[in-house]
């Protein structure tokens, strides 16, 4: 069991369910309780309900806290659920402000109140200050322990200051310089500290330039000014400039996950904190609304074909190669849809560059849908040796990839502007466009021009 840190994912989780299996409970403790918090989450959220329950009950009391701050909301409210506001409290004592304020405002308010009522003042204003903000903001994001200096002191002062106050709060890389209001003035790095004369001044080696974090900032700005900027840590203030803690890259690699869980997962209808062992009646229930959803654009689609059934019965051959026009379309507007949504969420597409990027991916359209018109028109000519219906579908499909990026490009910048998220809403409104113009567009064109190509090829 010493070699767990070794261990793959898929190997730990193959330990774990041989010794719930085999009823060896003291070597899956000391499995468990040997690896970090992270790892044990892992393991909780690939394991079946049952085993989860288990695995649960023999983590160490002081590891509990920081487990479950590592876990999604749908487990981690599992689990709470089952423990006493007593153990929530101890579990929450460790952790940072940051995490203790996440945890909390996933529970009732009732459990919340009692929590901060247990906690000490200094500790409870901490959490009260980030609570007060969405948990999408700078402000919700920050850890308030922050290490503060002032400008008109020496640097020999600054090392005993720090030599007295002990340890230092984790990716600590820079101390934030203040006035004596608290107002944000600068930062000076632990490198800069360590290398200037005792005598030197603060004012002098700090770096005035260094921009902090308004707490209202969305979370996905946060993220685009680390990755810009390769920042390690960063200070956060209020509109008046007053200190009020400081963003760490930890927080940072949180947000970039969860956003890439919720892109993927919202693709589908699902939730990013969805849990993959949920129990089936609330898997049900979160998985109709978006079936139910496609099953009505299946029936707008269906309802474009039930008009042109005569159509339909009249050429054997269409019925068997119609499918691929909203096919090939449907592919290619993923495509749009998935580059424009990146973009929308790195901050990358704006009213300046629209015209460009929808130009962009016309052209791409136009000359993707001229090479596979005559693909398509080839194969059918040759195969089913039919030149007429080759040469409806290679229409078809020329209008079908015009129509895909156009509808790529339009659909998430409009339900943007709607507010509505569109990697939720695009995937399935896209499938709708491009099977309909592809369904009426094959079907449109052979009730009004096969029988025109049949007299022109007989």
């Amino acid at each position: 069991m010493g070699n767990q840190e070794h261990l793959s994912k898929e190997d730990r989780l193959a330990s774990l369910s041989g010794a719930i299996e085999s009823g060896s409970l003291f070597r899956l403790q000391r499995m468990l309780n040997a690896l970090h918090p992270a790892e044990i989450a892992h393991l909780l959220e690939s394991s079946p309900l049952e085993q989860r329950k288990i695995a649960w009950e023999l983590i160490k009391r002081e590891n509990e806290g920081l487990v479950l701050i590592e876990l999604n909301d749908d487990v981690r409210s599992q689990l709470t659920e089952e423990m006493d506001t007593g153990d929530l409290i101890e579990a929450l004592k460790d952790l940072d402000t940051d995490d203790m304020a996440d945890f909390l405002q996933g529970l009732p308010d009732t459990v919340i109140q009692e929590t901060l009522s247990a906690m000490g003042r200094q500790e409870r204003e901490r959490v009260e200050v980030v609570l007060g903000y969405d948990e999408d903001t700078a402000g919700g994001l920050m850890d308030t322990e922050v290490v503060t200096i002032r400008s008109d002191v020496t640097v020999e002062v600054v090392l005993r200051y720090l030599r007295m106050r002990g340890d230092l709060p984790s990716h600590t890389d820079r101390v934030i310089v203040v006035d004596s209001y608290d107002k944000y003035l600068g930062v000076v790095s632990l490198s800069k500290l360590l290398t200037s004369q005792p005598d030197d001044s603060i004012l002098f080696i700090m770096d005035h330039e260094y921009s902090a974090i308004h707490a209202d900032t969305d979370k996905n700005e946060v993220a685009a000014l680390f990755e810009d900027r390769d920042l390690i840590s960063a200070p956060v203030i209020n509109e008046v400039g007053k200190l009020l803690g400081r963003i760490t890259i930890d927080d940072v690699v949180d947000v970039i996950r969860d956003e890439a869980e919720h892109s993927i997962k919202s693709m589908a209808g699902l939730n990013e904190e969805d849990d993959l062992f949920a129990p089936i009646l609330p898997s049900v229930k979160r998985r109709a609304v978006w079936l139910g959803t496609n099953l009505i654009t299946a029936f707008m689609a269906a309802a474009v074909i039930s008009q042109f059934t005569e159509t339909i019965e009249s050429a054997v051959a269409l019925a068997v190669l119609m499918g691929i026009v909203p096919s090939m379309g449907g592919i290619a507007g993923s495509q749009t849809l998935t580059m424009v949504i990146r973009g929308i969420a790195l901050g990358q597409i704006g009213k300046s560059n629209t015209h460009s990027l929808l130009r962009k991916e016309l052209l791409l359209g136009l000359i993707n849908g001229v090479i596979w018109a005559v693909v398509v028109f080839a194969i059918s000519a040759i195969a089913l040796k039919d030149i007429e219906i080759g040469i409806l579908i290679g229409v078809a499909m020329l209008l079908n990839l015009l129509a895909a990026p156009l509808s790529g490009v339009l659909l998430p910048l409009t339900l943007r502007k709607m507010n509505i998220d569109p990697a939720l809403a695009g995937s399935v409104l896209l499938t709708t466009v491009t099977d309909i113009v592809g369904y009426a567009g094959v079907l449109g064109l052979a009730s009004l021009l096969l029988p025109y190509l049949r007299q022109i090829f007989a």
